[in-house]
């Protein structure tokens, strides 16, 4: 049975703490000449109020949470993330459609990065802050934030911890929950930090810096400019921000130990670490050699646009200075592909996952090996670790999961009549948090000329892949609801 007054009293102090964040862009606004503060200072309050009655309604509630309760209040905070932060764009000008202004938000909160604004410089700073601010708040998770900043949920809390991460092999850096999360946000904001520094000393100016860095860490891409990085024409903003999507793309449980256990070689020793790093290398070199030989560009500036487009998407944050629509056919193959396989477990990336590809592909190993010897008995390795079988499984779920959204969300935007191309390349932006993509939603292309039915199922697919398709889809099933 599902013990709804402990739903809503996290979810009313959830609510409460997310409308406090509205006020961060409102007191910028106030500073700068006011711009806007009336829909920022008004969708705070109407945030926080509602998250304040339902905290005083529901505040009887005491007991920890239970696995389905869980679930349920993670799709819940995302649902609400994705709700409530639409409001800003609902009450400000510039986006005028409540499709368009709830698409916006969620693209922010699930770090996908997909805008439907032609023209972003059109929104005002505060509203681009907000913007911003929402992509790296659920950067690190906002169902960890929650638990960072709530440990009222006690043990249950790990079931939050469970359903966030669905599919990882999660692994503790503290003995309690609420510790790790705020272990977590720490390095989250040092990296924060040490990324605006480096902006403003690379020329950026310190709005931007700090709208850069807070969508870079979360592996987002939302930028203050229609031309994303590349409006700024430099090279060393492009190598700063690769460097830190190549670190938010990496576990931030190695950060924990460089950083925190100063084990700095402890990286290197990491399996899916050192084959993130591989594939990244192996897809810029060759990136760059198409570049340089089929389209003239030179040595320098092949290498650092696909070192910087192959990290981009690898790490599903989705900045660009560089159309690759115009790219050879196999650069453009290689990035498509990339879209599928992501970053780290344990990064603010989005994806398959490395390790999660690994292990497909040692399963595939296996199933040659049992081909030519029917008695042998084959254990698929990780890290020099066996896989449980329970987790292999788990995982051929969830790429089934996985194309089964994929081709009925492919079906859906097909039928309202948007063309092949855009659709199969928008959907996989869409499921797995890149942003830009192919066709008509390319990287000098926006999402806003879609029927508002594709936009509504790319907001679903959108959610279901930053939760990893189990804790979204088990809650529309029947047996999710017996008791």
């Amino acid at each position: 049975m599902i013990h709804w007054i402990l739903i809503g009293r996290v979810l009313g102090l959830f609510l409460a703490a997310f409308g406090a964040s509205m006020g961060v862009p409102a007191v910028y606004s106030l500073a700068t000449g006011g711009e806007d503060l009336a829909a920022l200072s008004g969708s705070a309050c109407l945030t926080s109020g509602v998250g304040v009655a339902l905290w005083l309604a529901c505040r009887g509630a005491r007991r920890e949470l239970t696995q389905r309760e869980g679930i349920l209040l993670t799709v819940a905070v995302w649902l609400a993330a994705s709700l409530f932060g639409s409001l800003p764009f609902v009450f400000a000008p510039g986006i005028t459609s409540l499709t368009d202004a709830v698409f916006e938000a969620t693209s922010g909160v699930t770090t996908t990065g997909a805008s439907i604004l032609p023209e972003v410089e059109s929104l005002s700073r505060p509203i681009l802050l907000w913007r911003a601010l929402v992509m790296w708040l659920g950067g690190m998770g906002i169902v960890v934030l929650v638990i960072a900043v709530l440990p009222l949920v006690g043990h249950g809390g790990m079931h939050l911890y469970r359903a966030e991460f669905s599919g990882a092999q999660s692994e503790k850096l503290t003995p309690r929950v609420a510790e790790t999360a705020t272990s977590v946000w720490g390095i989250y904001v040092a990296l924060t930090i040490a990324l605006v520094v480096l902006l403003v000393v690379a020329g950026m100016e310190p709005f931007e810096a700090v709208a850069h860095a807070f969508t870079t860490l979360a592996t987002g891409g939302f930028s203050t400019r229609t031309a994303s990085i590349g409006a700024f024409g430099s090279p060393a903003i492009e190598f700063a921000t690769t460097a830190f999507m190549i670190l938010g793309g990496a576990s931030f449980i190695l950060h924990y130990r460089a950083l925190l256990e100063r084990r700095p070689l402890a990286a290197l020793r990491d399996h899916e670490f050192r084959y993130y790093l591989g594939v990244i290398c192996l897809a810029t070199v060759t990136i760059a050699a198409l570049l340089y030989w089929q389209q003239g560009y030179a040595l320098e500036k092949s290498l650092r646009t696909a070192l910087f487009q192959v990290s981009s998407i690898t790490t599903t944050t989705g900045f660009t200075t560089d159309d690759f629509e115009l790219w050879p056919p196999l650069g453009q193959l290689i990035l498509l592909v990339l879209m599928f396989t992501g970053g780290c477990t344990g990064s603010t990336s989005s994806g398959m996952k490395i390790s999660r590809m690994l292990v497909l592909f040692k399963v595939v190993s296996r199933e040659f090996k049992r081909m030519v010897e029917r008695h042998g008995v084959f254990a698929v390795r990780l890290g020099g670790k066996v896989v449980p079988e329970p987790t292999i499984q788990s995982l051929l779920n969830l790429v089934y999961l996985a194309f089964m959204v994929n081709f009925v969300s492919c079906l859906l935007l097909a039928a309202v009549g948007v063309d092949v191309f855009t659709t199969i390349s928008a959907v996989a932006a869409s499921m797995f948090n890149i942003g830009p993509a192919l066709g008509g939603v390319g990287p000098t292309d926006n999402y806003s000329a879609l029927p508002n039915l594709a936009k509504w199922v790319l907001t679903f697919d959108m959610v279901a892949g930053r939760l990893e398709f189990y804790t979204m889809l088990v809650t529309v099933t029947p047996w999710f609801w017996r008791k």
